[in-house]
């Protein structure tokens, strides 16, 4: 309800999380007992959640610190055709890709701002950034630095960040590519290039990043993300540890390439001026999901939801695959936040990798259901009952397509698979 109301969803969510403890505290029975309770209990919860937020803001700071830098042009530039079907599927891979090192949501952004160079036509862009929107997802879903749910896996030790890649790449790459064979006839001719774009001449306007320090921070932040699940293999510290190290010697590179550029340009990419674009709703969003699921969690009712799912569903793969489907219209952090609490199977169990799958790339269902999709209706003012009738039957055959590799995964080469 926060675009029909207008209403920022990280206050309602601060609102949940911290009424939700309220009532637990007030009917905890009251006396110093009860209070110690609670507050060990929330204290305990407060030092898990802030491990995630400290490792999201410190990936949010390293995306926005390469692109203050226009790192990402050496990769978007080379985009240049206008046949639809090959801008279609070129679009897509590069997407897919680039979402499974950052994330689907700067993923979106960032090709969106990129369509918006190589198309003119509205609906053609409209089109390709419905298609984004699922490259995004299921190239989000197969890495724990790709999506926000994958990460909230792996920070709480529910997947590995080498499993889930072996185990989620094919699915996910299914989930793509099937909406892109079923347009593939019916997409031809070519997209009409935009004015500027024909005419344009210097790909750099003066007073611009010269490409050699674009380069360098993007491969800075690219190895600075990849860097951070090595550091957690090897030292076994909290992933947010391996992230604030990334970003500390991400942000003493900048300070130096930062030193010679001209003064117009050097003041939109300090360090200081790109933590300021940080989007701190977002992160008090999460706190107010995770605080409102972890309270749930104290009270034994997810437990409670687990033993009803058990008895009433029974087989773990449809109760992943349904958590999938409801992500595309709840929001898919506290439904797996839901989930890690609800379960208690061990590392690499085939429920959480189908978790990780099903939800990452569910949401695609509805426009809604994905930070990658409100991004693209945000920036192309798409309609919701336009991505209904022109995107949603694609990505349902394509998670349901990416469902079916994975449960085919598990039932000829899984070890556990065949007893859920």
């Amino acid at each position: 309800m926060e675009h029909p109301l207008r209403l920022d969803k990280a206050a309602t969510a601060l609102a949940t999380g911290v009424l939700c403890w309220s009532s637990y505290a007030i009917h905890s029975g009251g006396g110093a007992e009860g209070t110690h309770q609670v507050e060990h209990q929330l204290l305990e919860a407060l030092g898990e959640l802030s491990g995630i937020l400290f490792f999201l803001m410190g990936a949010m700071t390293i995306v926005e610190l390469v692109d203050a830098f226009e790192g990402f042009s050496p990769i978007t530039s080379r985009v240049t055709m206008t046949n639809r079907r090959g801008l279609m599927w070129s679009v897509s891979l590069l997407t897919f890709f680039l979402s499974a090192v950052l994330d689907n949501l700067t993923t979106t952004l960032v090709i969106i701002s990129l369509l918006k160079k190589l198309v003119a036509d509205p609906q053609d862009r409209l089109k390709l950034a419905g298609l984004v929107v699922l490259a995004a997802n299921a190239g989000g879903a197969w890495t724990v630095i790709g999506d926000v749910t994958t990460t909230l896996l792996w920070i709480k030790q529910r997947i590995d960040p080498v499993d889930v890649m072996f185990e989620l790449f094919i699915p996910s790459l299914v989930c793509m590519v099937v909406p892109l064979l079923v347009l593939t006839p019916w997409t031809k001719g070519h997209v009409r290039r935009p004015k500027e774009a024909v005419d344009g001449g210097s790909p750099h306007a003066p007073g611009s990043i010269p490409r050699s320090r674009q380069t360098i921070i993007l491969v800075m932040g690219l190895a600075g993300l990849i860097a951070v699940p090595i550091f957690k293999s090897v030292t076994h510290l909290p992933p947010f540890m391996g992230m604030m190290l990334s970003l500390s010697v991400i942000w003493l590179g900048a300070e130096l390439l930062n030193h010679s550029l001209p003064p117009e340009v050097r003041s939109s990419t300090q360090v200081v001026s790109v933590l300021q674009r940080i989007d701190l709703a977002s992160v008090l969003f999460f706190l107010g999901v995770l605080l409102a699921v972890s309270a749930l969690a104290a009270t034994g009712t997810l437990k409670a939801a687990a033993v009803w799912l058990d008895e009433n569903v029974g087989n773990m793969y449809l109760v992943a695959m349904f958590i999938g489907l409801l992500s595309s219209i709840v929001d898919n952090v506290p439904l797996v936040a839901a989930g890690i609490e609800m379960y208690d199977f061990p590392v690499n169990h085939p429920f959480w990798l189908n978790l990780a799958y099903c939800a990452g790339t569910g949401g695609s269902c509805l426009i809604i259901g994905s930070a990658a999709g409100v991004a693209a209706m945000a920036l192309e003012r798409s309609h919701f009952f336009w991505y209904v009738r022109n995107i949603s039957f694609l990505a349902l055959l394509g998670y349901l397509a990416g469902f079916a590799v994975y449960y085919a995964q598990q039932m000829f080469f899984g070890t556990t698979g065949s007893t859920l």
